[in-house]
């Protein structure tokens, strides 16, 4: 994990940018697609929707207090979100325009004044921070 600083800006311009996008998505899905059949099961993104830590930054809900049964409801609502289809797969094309609508919505919330966070190495985020400081080296 870094600390890193980033505003709406960076992350729009990460989303809108398709090489550096798909190429984040496509990496990100092959490593959750356990059994590499090009579609993602909800037990393949259950720890990905747990590790995205959803309860806690969007609804402020510490999910200790949810019961196991809550827990589970909860992340295959989420699940199915990104399930557009409804067959109880997702497929990359699923996986990559619910993640574009999810890192617009974190675009949106933060807002264009620059805020620090922590982020996971790897992430979306991260990956938008640094191209961000990549092209700032190049121009």
């Amino acid at each position: 994990m870094s600390v890193e600083v980033l505003d709406e800006a960076t992350i729009r311009s990460f989303v809108e940018d398709e090489e550096a996008f798909n190429t984040s998505v496509e990496d990100r899905f092959r490593n959750l697609d356990a059994d590499h059949d090009g579609l993602l099961t909800y037990g393949e993104m259950a720890a990905e929707l747990e590790n995205l830590r959803v309860l806690e930054t969007h609804f402020g809900v510490d999910g200790a207090g949810l019961s196991n049964d809550e827990l589970v409801k909860l992340y295959k609502g989420l699940f199915a979100r990104f399930d557009h289809d409804g067959n109880g797969t997702v497929d990359l094309e699923e996986f990559r325009s619910e993640m574009r609508e999810v890192l617009l919505a974190v675009a949106t919330g933060i807002g264009y004044s620059p805020v620090q966070m922590v982020i996971e190495e790897g992430s979306f985020l991260k990956r938008a921070v640094d191209r961000e400081l990549a092209m700032r080296k190049e121009g």
